[in-house]
C-alpha cells in the first residue's frame, strides 16, 4: 500500500491510497472462494462453483464491487495511521472504479484533522496552589465548622428584634381566600428559621422587627411556584391570610472548644488531640488531591494561551464525551438526572451551557497540549504505543494493537502519549505560588474533604454525583472489551 497525502484548507486533508494488484488479485479470490461456500449454485457442490457461474448467477460485478468495499474500508484505516493523521470527522470518499483483476487500485478520501495551531508562548506556566500540610488557620476553620454543626438554641430576652436570620417560635393561623382555615399551616407553636425558603420571601419580611409577644396580621398572593410549605395548596387558593405571633425568638448557641466537648461530642481524648487528628486528615486529603489539583491548573493555566478558534467538530466530540461520562456517573451512583438538576439547582439549559463551555475549556486544554508537545519535540515511539497497550492489562497486547490499527484508532493512542508526555512537562516547569490560608476570601481546595475528619465512627456517605468532568490527558489504552478509543482522563 502506498499512500500521498495533500493538505486542503479549513483543516482537510486528502489522501490518495493504493493497493498493489497482488493484494487486489488475492481479495478477489478469496471472495470467489467465499461467495461459492456461500451460495447455493445449482449443478455444483458448495465451494466448487466456478467464477463464470457465479457472475452469471450473482451479476458481472457483485465479486468486484464487494472486492472493493472490503479494501477501501480495510485500508484507509491503516492509511490514516501511516501517514500520522488526527481526524475529527469521518472521512468523505471520491468516486471511485471497481477493482479489476491484475491491476493496482487506487482511491482518495478525505477527512478533517486536528489543527496545528500555536499557544501564545512556551513560557513554565504561572499556577497557585494550597501549601501543602495543615495550617492552624485551616484547622480552626474545620472546628468552628464543627460547633457550628452542634449548635443549640437558649431563649433570646423579651426586647429581642426578629432578623433576617433570626429562629423563632411563633403561633400562626392561616385562612384561604375563602375565609376557610388551613389546618396544615395552622399551628400553636412552631419553631421556624427566617431564610430558610420555606414561606415567601414576604412572609419573613413581615416578621423582621417584631418582639416576643407581637402579632401580625397580612396577607400574601398564592406564589406561581410555591415555597415547600404551600406547595400542596397549589391551585385551591389565590390568596392566604396569616395571623402570626412571635411567641419567643431564639438565640443561637455553638459550643466552646473544651476538652469536655471534644471527647463527649467528638470522641477525642482533647482539644489537642481533635486538631491532630483533623490536621491530619487536611493534609491526607491535600496529598490525595494535590497531583490533580496541580494538573488542573497548569492545563487552564496553558488554556488560556489559545488565541485560536476551536473547530466545531471538535467541541461535540468533546462534549459528547462529556455527557457520555456524566450519564454513567450517574447510573452507577443510582440516581436520576432530574434528582441531580435539584441537588444542583439548575435548570436543563443550565446543565447544556456548563456542558458546552467546559467541552469548549477541554478543546482548548487538548489543542495547547498538542502544540506544546510539537514545540518541544516530543514523540510518542512505537514502543510508548505498544507499552500503553501492555498497561491496559489484556492477555494478548500485541492483538488488541492490531485490532486498534486495523479500525483506525491506533492515532488516539499516539495522541494520548503525546498529551501525556506534554503534561508531564508542563508540571515538572510550572512556577508554583502557595497560596495563604489564612485569607477568607480565597477558596481552599482542601476544606470539603477536611470536614469528613468528624467523629471516629461516623460513616461517610457517597459523594453526589458531579457535573460533567473536563477532560486531561490519556492515561492508557482501553481494555480488551472496550469498542471506544482510549481517550484523554477526566480533570474535575
Amino acid at each position: 500500500m502506498e499512500t500521498k497525502v495533500e493538505a486542503l484548507e479549513d483543516n482537510r486533508t486528502k489522501v490518495t491510497v493504493t493497493v498493489d494488484a497482488t493484494d487486489i488479485d488475492a481479495r478477489i479470490k478469496k471472495t470467489y472462494k467465499d461467495f461459492a461456500n456461500k451460495y447455493n449454485f445449482p449443478g455444483f457442490r458448495k465451494g466448487k462453483a466456478p467464477r463464470p457461474i457465479i457472475d452469471n448467477a450473482l451479476g458481472a460485478e457483485a465479486v468486484r464491487a464487494t472486492v472493493t468495499d472490503d479494501v477501501v474500508n480495510a485500508t484507509y484505516p491503516l492509511a490514516v495511521d501511516d501517514c500520522g493523521l488526527f481526524p475529527i470527522a469521518k472521512p468523505e470518499f471520491d468516486e471511485t472504479d471497481l477493482v479489476e483483476a491484475g491491476k493496482p487500485y487506487t482511491f482518495s478520501f478525505t477527512v478533517t484533522v486536528k489543527p496545528e495551531i500555536e499557544i501564545a508562548n512556551y513560557e513554565p506556566v504561572e499556577i497557585e496552589l494550597p501549601a501543602d500540610g495543615a495550617s492552624d488557620a485551616e484547622v480552626d476553620e474545620q472546628i468552628d465548622a464543627l460547633r457550628e454543626h452542634y449548635y443549640s438554641f437558649e431563649d433570646a430576652s423579651a426586647a429581642t428584634k426578629v432578623k433576617a436570620d433570626s429562629y423563632i417560635d411563633l403561633a400562626m393561623k392561616a385562612t384561604d381566600d375563602k375565609g376557610e382555615e388551613i389546618p396544615s399551616l395552622t399551628t400553636e407553636n412552631r419553631p421556624y428559621g427566617l431564610g430558610a425558603n420555606l414561606f415567601p420571601a414576604e412572609f419573613d419580611e413581615q416578621l423582621v422587627g417584631l418582639k416576643k409577644g407581637q402579632t401580625a396580621t397580612f396577607t400574601l398572593d398564592m406564589p406561581a411556584d410555591p415555597p415547600i410549605m404551600l406547595s400542596s395548596l397549589a391551585g385551591k387558593t389565590d390568596k392566604i391570610t396569616f395571623e402570626v405571633e412571635v411567641k419567643v425568638v431564639k438565640k443561637k448557641i455553638v459550643p466552646e472548644v473544651t476538652d469536655e466537648w471534644a471527647k463527649e461530642q467528638m470522641g477525642f481524648e482533647s482539644v489537642e488531640d481533635l486538631r491532630t487528628r483533623i490536621a491530619e486528615s487536611i493534609a491526607s486529603q491535600k496529598a490525595d488531591i494535590m497531583p490533580r489539583l496541580k494538573e488542573n491548573a497548569c492545563l487552564y493555566a496553558l488554556a488560556e494561551r489559545v488565541e485560536a478558534e476551536v473547530p466545531e467538530a471538535l467541541r461535540e466530540d468533546a462534549e459528547a464525551s462529556l455527557i457520555q461520562d456524566f450519564f454513567q456517573q450517574l447510573q452507577s451512583q443510582g440516581m436520576t438526572f432530574d434528582v441531580y438538576l435539584a441537588q444542583q439547582g439548575i435548570t436543563p439549559d443550565q446543565f447544556k451551557e456548563d456542558v458546552k463551555q467546559q467541552a469548549l475549556d477541554m478543546s482548548k486544554q487538548d489543542l495547547a497540549l498538542d502544540a506544546w508537545a510539537r514545540h518541544f519535540g516530543m514523540e510518542a515511539t512505537d514502543e510508548d504505543v505498544a507499552d500503553e497497550f501492555v498497561k491496559s492489562g489484556v492477555e494478548d497486547p500485541k492483538a488488541l494493537q492490531a485490532e486498534w490499527r486495523a479500525n483506525g484508532q491506533l492515532h488516539m493512542v499516539r495522541q494520548g502519549v503525546l498529551r501525556t508526555k506534554a503534561v508531564q512537562d508542563i508540571m515538572e516547569k510550572a512556577v508554583v505560588t502557595e497560596i495563604d490560608p489564612s485569607k477568607k476570601d480565597e477558596e481552599k481546595p482542601a476544606k470539603k474533604a477536611a470536614k469528613k475528619s468528624a467523629k471516629k465512627e461516623e460513616a461517610e456517605g457517597d459523594e453526589p454525583a458531579k457535573k460533567p468532568a473536563k477532560k486531561a490527558a490519556p492515561k492508557k489504552a482501553a481494555k480488551k472489551d472496550e469498542e471506544e478509543p482510549a481517550k484523554a482522563d477526566d480533570a474535575e
